[in-house]
């Protein structure tokens, strides 16, 4: 993905914002909008902004885990399983 491509000033998105609301199902990069020369805004289609909050929450469990582990805080499968086993069984 070339971001220099999709960085657009304001007055773009205000001339021409129906065009590119009805191409952003097309495209999958996001549309940089700029006001003064710098980036204020993203314009995104939904199906890669889904994803994309799909793939921060994925990281985010990742990142508890592997805190997680450097904090000590791991127990044996085999105690899970066996923890699991005896709360079924009441």
């Amino acid at each position: 993905m070339k971001l220099s491509n999709q960085v657009k000033p304001i007055s773009y998105f205000k001339a021409n914002a129906a065009k590119i609301i009805r191409n952003i199902g097309e495209q999958t990069d996001p549309l940089i909008i700029t006001q003064n020369g710098e980036a204020k805004a993203i314009i995104q289609d939904i199906k890669s902004y889904e994803e994309s909050k799909e793939m921060m929450a994925m990281l985010k469990v990742l990142a508890l885990g592997n805190q997680q582990i450097e904090d000590g805080k791991t127990k044996p499968s085999f105690k899970v399983f066996s923890e699991i086993r005896n709360r079924t069984k009441d």
